[in-house]
């Protein structure tokens, strides 16, 4: 006679065979007919070969007549497995599944894995590809996203949160994302929105495509919403393990550092060529970057939205940093709304997981005009000035060029705790630039002048020669050396290495108050 545990394998096995396609043959060739991979190809291809250790296969849903069929996970695989051998938490919405449609149970296994991922200290990477909330479970599947937003809010700055838009994501779905560190997109097959196409046009008049109201293109370059941008699933996983390899795996532990063969002493006599000689001429802050960083790898934060500063992850003698930079190429890397703000949430979640900041200052100020201020500029620069105040992790500046008003100050300057700031010899550190300082203060003197112009000349020269240099800042300690431009990459490791035990500790309270 066989043995009842055999009989109850077998019924184990063909649960799980089950499980294992619980969506029609015909919603399944739709999502590869649309360039998309499936739920468990997706987690397959993105965690090393062999690691995926699956939850909650066989929970189904509990809703009863509302729904007829009970496909075993319910539209959401949820699991832990590697990245690169390090440990990831991952679920991954099922899109052939009630179209991907978060239900109590779905909501269950995504609390779950969240709730283990803050225990055990390890990230969590959300592949969403669903259509919002189950419509069949009413009010328990509203009530089920916010037991997610919850977890999402409490695990904020303990472990890092990735979130992977894949297909749809609609209504109350978006709030989980945009609450979470990154989002990443996939052209042309997601996107993000409050309300749908049709409402808009029911509500405002307003014609609009999925794509345009809120696609990959759109928030990664028009509402800043998303960082990220990826031709295809595939791709966009590759760029979700590359990300991971920069971060720590929770804010008690420093980020992987991982061995170069790009020397610590090598020299960068690029930066002569690429920093032209006229204070008013542009340049691409990029190849500055390139060129210091380990092997020239730059992963940037939201390339496409706020383009007069930059941002994103690299290397420094094998030392995951932060680098932020003003672009000269860009309105001449002036501060606005959009790149105050882009820079502050970078720079916050870098000081969260532990990753030093190396900050580039070539700003000629904040942009002026009546839309700026009226849109909060000062409340929005504020918010850049408050993240580099309050961060602790190791913050080194570098001024290549111009250095002008309170934008210097709010670049991570010495005043507000920068721990090490450099300048290059063409550095201008001044409240203003010439031409608007000798106007403001030689205004009387100009109007009196028998020639104006050949007087304004010779102030704007004087001026020049006295203020727009690194020197009366050296001289006052806000500048701790000027060094040469070659020996940046070499600076920048030598005072990283020396920061490595930096210690700061912020007062005790419940929470500072961002000018939000």
């Amino acid at each position: 006679m066989e043995h009842p545990i055999r009989e109850r394998v077998e019924d184990l096995a063909q649960r799980r065979e089950l499980a294992l396609s619980p969506g029609s043959q015909r919603s399944i060739d739709r999502q590869h007919e649309r360039g998309k991979m499936l739920a468990r190809e997706r987690i397959d291809y993105f965690l090393d070969e062999g690691s995926f250790h699956e939850l909650d296969m066989l929970a189904r849903h509990r809703a009863g007549d509302a729904l007829a069929d009970r496909p075993y996970g319910d539209g959401v695989i949820t699991g832990w497995g590697t990245v690169d051998g390090r440990k990831v938490f991952v679920f991954s919405q099922d899109f052939t599944v009630y179209g991907g449609a978060l239900g109590e149970v779905f909501a269950e296994k995504i609390m779950k894995l969240m709730d283990l991922a803050m225990k055990v200290g390890a990230p969590v990477v959300g592949l969403n590809d669903g259509a919002g909330a189950r419509i069949q479970e009413g009010v328990v599947s509203l009530a089920s996203y916010g037991g997610i937003f919850f977890r999402n809010v409490k695990a904020s700055g303990v472990t890092p949160q990735i979130s992977v838009i894949m297909g749809p994501c609609a209504g109350g779905a978006v709030y989980s994302p945009v609450m979470t560190d990154f989002v990443f997109m996939v052209d042309e097959t997601s996107y993000m929105f409050i309300t749908g196409p049709d409402v808009v046009k029911q509500v405002t008049g307003e014609e609009v495509s999925q794509q345009d109201l809120g696609g990959a293109r759109t928030h990664t370059s028009t509402s800043g919403v998303a960082q990220f941008i990826s031709p295809d699933d595939k791709a966009c996983l590759d760029d979700v393990r590359y990300l991971l390899g920069f971060l720590p795996a929770n804010n008690m532990e420093e980020p992987p550092v991982e061995a170069t063969a790009d020397p610590a002493d090598r020299r960068c006599e690029e930066l002569y060529d690429l920093i032209p000689a006229s204070a008013n001429q542009p340049y691409d802050m990029r190849d500055v970057v390139r060129t210091v960083v380990d092997d020239g790898d730059f992963f940037e934060y939201a390339r496409d939205w706020a383009g007069s500063i930059i941002c994103g992850f690299a290397r420094l003698g094998g030392q995951s940093v932060g680098i932020v930079g003003n672009q000269p190429a860009m309105f001449a890397g002036v501060l606005d709304i959009e790149s105050s703000s882009k820079a502050a949430r970078f720079v916050r979640t870098c000081d969260a997981f532990n990753i030093p900041l190396v900050t580039f200052v070539d700003v000629p100020g904040f942009l002026p005009g009546v839309d700026q201020e009226h849109n909060g500029i000062i409340r929005h620069g504020a918010k850049l000035l408050y993240a580099y105040c309050e961060a602790t992790v190791p913050r080194v500046s570098v001024i290549t060029r111009k250095a002008y008003g309170g934008a210097y100050v709010v670049m991570d300057s010495k005043s507000i705790g920068s721990d090490l700031a450099f300048a290059y010899p063409s550095a201008e550190l001044a409240v203003m630039g010439a031409n608007g300082a000798v106007e403001i203060v030689n205004r009387r003197e100009l109007t009196e002048a028998a020639d104006p112009v050949a007087r304004r000349a010779e102030l704007i020269e004087a001026y020049e020669e006295t203020y727009l240099n690194p020197w009366e800042a050296t001289d006052r300690g806000y500048v701790d050396d000027v060094i040469d431009p070659a020996e940046t990459r070499i600076k920048l490791i030598a005072a990283l290495d020396v920061l490595r035990t930096k210690r700061e500790d912020l007062p005790n309270r419940k929470h500072g108050n961002m000018p939000l």
